[in-house]
């Protein structure tokens, strides 16, 4: 371990994947009772992606984290930390880190596994700004990775709808220069509110990973608060306004909740990065998805400021400030 103090943890690369399977509205009106317009209005999601029956959380974390890699000019020997946020792993045990680490390669070094659910990408962003901060990590190769299909009771049509698959990663380094970076962090949870959002399984309860059962209401209302919270706690640390903010990049859970949040922060959607159409909701892989696109198709660019802001079951949010 280094005694060495850096600036900030820049973000040098992303990388996503995406199971071939789509699953559209259509289809899911012939699984349930269900429609287009009926998804569409309540979620603003008209497909998702579906991995293959033997696709797993392990394979998307990999595929996304190579092209991270990749997309950086990196090898496997470059990194010395990984990290993974998931809430769906292939096993109880080993991490799905551990994994990752060895079928890319990467040197011995420490690797682990985030659950913070939807807001488990925050909640890995923030330990890895933390390690590259105070000096024990150099480069972290952070993935939010989750087959949210695998926990979908798929005769529930108020869940079934909403989640979906998928991998997203960054590379994060130490770096010196200017503000390039991640400006802060801020976390929460309250686990009072846990009945909210949960699976009722377990491997201490149940032995088995049980299906999400969601409150639908209750967590739309407290989405909406927890989330322009959090952001406004972000830009106040920060000494930023809403208006200072390049890109929004939000947790894709709902378009309704997109838009409510962006209306209290007073931000066009022209601003917001969205994905929630074609994505659904991939929980912890949701943000490093949409950061990917944006970043990939040209909208995020060097020397934007970029908010990440998510929710999930818990309840546990967050929000960071990114110079990218």
């Amino acid at each position: 371990m280094t005694t060495a103090m850096f600036s900030r943890a820049v973000i040098r690369a992303t990388g996503a994947y995406l199971p071939a399977k789509i699953l559209t509205n259509a289809d899911l009106a012939q699984m349930v009772d269900t429609s287009d317009e009926w998804i569409v209005q309540r979620s603003g999601i008209k497909s998702r992606h579906i991995a293959a029956k033997d696709e797993t959380t392990g394979d998307m974390a990999t595929a996304a984290g190579r092209m991270a890699l990749e997309r950086g000019g990196l090898n496997a020997g470059d990194i010395d930390t990984v990290i993974v946020a998931t809430t769906t792993p292939d096993q109880t045990f080993p991490a799905v880190a551990v994994q990752v680490q060895d079928r890319l390669g990467i040197p011995a070094g420490a690797a682990f596994d985030v659950q913070a659910v939807c807001s488990g990408f925050i909640y890995g962003l923030g330990v890895a700004n933390s390690f590259i901060r105070t000096g024990q990590a150099r480069r972290v190769l952070l993935i939010g990775a989750e087959k949210m299909s695998s926990i979908v009771d798929w005769t529930d049509r108020t869940t079934c709808v909403l989640f979906a698959d998928g991998a997203g990663a960054v590379v994060l380094e130490a770096g010196e220069e200017g503000d390039r970076g991640v400006h802060s962090v801020h976390l929460h949870a309250k686990g009072a509110q846990r009945e909210m959002l949960y699976t009722n399984g377990g491997p201490s309860t149940t032995r088995t990973s049980g299906h999400i059962v969601m409150h639908g209401r209750e967590v739309f209302k407290y989405a909406v608060n927890y989330m322009a919270e959090v952001v406004n706690e972000a830009l106040a640390h920060n000494k930023v306004k809403a208006q200072d903010i390049d890109w929004l990049v939000p947790h894709q859970a709902n378009i309704r909740i997109i838009e409510a949040t962006a209306e209290k922060l007073h931000l066009p959607l022209s601003k917001v990065v969205v994905t929630v159409e074609r994505h659904g909701n991939t929980s912890a892989a949701s943000i490093p998805l949409a950061l990917h696109e944006a970043v990939a198709d040209g909208r995020i660019k060097p020397g934007h400021l970029v908010l990440l802001e998510a929710m999930g079951g818990g309840f546990t949010w967050g929000a960071a400030l990114v110079r990218m």
